[in-house]
């Protein structure tokens, strides 16, 4: 494992808790290291950063208040991207992640080459949150 990659990977924990890169800017950073993607396990504190090659590399991140709520919100959950996609008045990313995991949500997965984020509950329920200009192929 590249200890660059490691560091990187840490920054952009750093910088999603402390309010000082938003999502936009940290999938920009961790894309052009050349990482797959990564994903956010809300019940283990950590996330977890995929590379081409099939290494991976887990990272602590900061808890959640509270433990997921057994039910899936898929409408709180899409409220809560949206709050952060406008840069809501008030919103921060510890905000977010109380509210998501408030309506449910275990963990995300984003993939950078999907250009997407599938959140997920407990139970499976899921939602798909396309990258904004991007989304499913429209089939004839």
């Amino acid at each position: 494992m590249d200890t660059n990659w490691k560091e990187l990977a840490r920054t952009t924990i750093d910088a999603s808790e402390s309010g000082t890169k938003d999502f936009g800017q940290i999938v920009k950073l961790l894309m052009e290291a050349g990482f797959d993607g990564y994903a956010v396990d809300f019940r283990r504190s950590t996330r977890t950063f995929y590379l081409p090659d099939g290494q991976s590399l887990v990272l602590d991140a900061t808890p959640t208040s509270a433990p997921v709520a057994e039910r899936f919100e898929a409408g709180i959950v899409r409220e809560a991207i949206r709050e952060a996609q406008t840069k809501a008045s008030g919103y921060t990313f510890k905000g977010f992640c109380e509210k998501v995991v408030g309506a449910g949500c275990a963990g995300y997965q984003v993939s950078f080459l999907g250009k997407r984020v599938l959140y997920y509950g407990r139970t499976g329920e899921s939602h798909t949150e396309y990258f904004p200009g991007t989304g499913p192929a429209i089939q004839p």
